[in-house]
């Protein structure tokens, strides 16, 4: 029997509002992508970013134009040649993992030579708002061993000290989603380390981030928005120590493993992060993550209603993904 092509929109409710320095919103938008085969069904999920010129009908038609190739029986290498990084590709190649783990009853970790996969401990997103609601949202979240926090703008100072003095035990990322800039860099960075802040994801805009070579940087630095593939790591080689890797922005888990695997080599840590998505998208994830300097997969977590079966999440530590879910 051929394969068939499935291709779905589906919306998940946030629960409230989830913000950041470029905006809110309330709702997540993903697109599940299901390719059968036989008695067999692979799936996978992605979200569009219109940060990086995704929409929702975009990602379909990305996905459409390589139909008749994954069809015809195109396997996770050929993806590489037939679609670009980003969303719509993850889709496709998460559900071609998963295709090839249910036919050939082999697990994707046993596949990636992941002799043991362990529950992770994952990061909890602050929304960006004032000082003191951000330190209502920390303080009721203080329990939790890792906070990432949403800044980016005046007042980022005041936003940072109130999280601190309301989840004292809790170990902080500031993520600035490119909302710093080369005038407040050095101040917002030596104030970050007075307070005890682990890590600064993206202080600066993408393509705008040289200044970052030029100055000491006394809290560790992760690249997000600047970094897509293995492509980009050479160019952030002296601008940043980290690297987030989100399976949205590599085109899929084959070439975020590449990318993971040049990153180390290179000397960067490794963060794994997510867009607002369901366990689906967290899934594969997870495995990508073991190992992994911080973990960032708290999506299904921010909304009102994740799909089933979904990930195991015990306060912030997510378990491996179930065969029923994905992989």
């Amino acid at each position: 029997m051929a394969r068939v092509l499935l291709v779905e929109v589906e919306r998940f409710p946030i629960a409230g509002a989830f913000t950041i320095s470029r905006g809110s919103k309330t709702e997540a938008e993903v697109v599940c992508c299901v390719i059968r085969d036989g008695g067999h069904a692979g799936r996978g999920e992605c979200v569009p970013y219109r940060r990086y010129g995704e929409t929702i009908e975009g990602v379909i038609e990305a996905i459409e134009s390589a139909r008749t190739d994954i069809e015809a029986g195109a396997g996770r290498q050929d993806l590489l040649r037939l679609m670009r990084p980003g969303a719509a590709r993850n889709a496709v190649d998460c559900a071609l993992w998963d295709l090839e783990a249910k036919i050939g009853g082999t697990p994707v970790a046993t596949a990636l030579g992941v002799r043991e996969t362990q529950p992770l401990t994952t990061a909890y997103t602050i929304s960006l708002d004032t000082p003191a609601k951000m330190a209502a949202q920390a303080r009721a979240n203080a329990g939790r061993p890792l906070l990432k926090v949403k800044i980016g703008g005046g007042g980022d100072l005041d936003r940072i000290a109130a999280v601190v003095a309301a989840a004292p035990e809790s170990r902080i990322i500031l993520d600035a989603n490119e909302g710093w800039t080369e005038a407040n860099l050095e101040e917002n960075l030596h104030a970050a380390a007075g307070l005890g802040v682990a890590l600064v994801e993206q202080p600066l805009p993408a393509g705008k981030d040289a200044a970052l070579r030029h100055i000491r940087r006394p809290v560790p630095v992760c690249a997000d928005e600047s970094l897509h593939t293995a492509d980009d790591l050479k160019s952030l080689s002296g601008l940043y120590d980290a690297v987030n890797i989100k399976l949205d922005k590599t085109g899929g888990l084959t070439a975020a493993l590449v990318l993971r695997d040049r990153a180390r080599e290179l000397g960067f840590s490794i963060m794994v992060g997510c867009m607002v998505g369901t366990s689906l998208g967290m899934a594969p994830a997870v495995l990508l993550a073991q190992g992994a300097d911080f973990v960032d997969l708290d999506g299904p977590l921010l909304l009102a209603r994740d799909r089933e079966p979904a990930l195991a999440y015990s306060g912030s530590l997510v378990s491996p993904p179930s065969p029923d879910l994905w992989g």
